[in-house]
């Protein structure tokens, strides 16, 4: 046995003695990479039904909306409909009534003019 043979043989048993040390390693390595697919496929069955109550949840949402939209719509048109009835009595019960007060103030403040004239006439009459 030469030289050359006898490091063939050292370098065979050190590739051999590190190939058995790498070897652990790389067992526990692919463990690793199967409990990371096993948890990455429980996540993607997991999240396809809580995908679905979302969806579910949204399409709820959006009818809710729809029913406040109708509402709101209808509250508005409410809302025109007695602003124009206001200004309908306003326009044509307002003007008379305010035309009948000023007359009846006229007539109050006539009155009372007159009977303070009278009032101080009598009291020189009696004199």
């Amino acid at each position: 046995m030469g030289v050359g043979e006898i490091a063939g043989l050292i370098a065979a048993i050190a590739f051999a003695v590190l190939a058995g040390f790498m070897i652990y390693p790389l067992i526990r390595l692919g463990k690793m990479f199967d409990q990371i697919a096993q948890t990455v496929k429980e996540s993607g069955e997991h999240a396809i039904p809580a995908l679905d109550e979302g969806v579910t949840t949204v399409k709820q949402v959006n009818k809710s909306l729809e029913d406040v939209n109708r509402i709101s719509a209808a509250a508005s048109t409410t809302a025109n409909n007695v602003g124009a009835l206001t200004d309908l009595y306003g326009s044509f019960l307002g003007k008379p009534i305010i035309k009948i007060a000023s007359a009846a103030y006229a007539l109050k403040s006539t009155a009372q003019s007159f009977i303070a004239k009278n009032a101080g006439e009598n009291p020189q009459k009696g004199e």
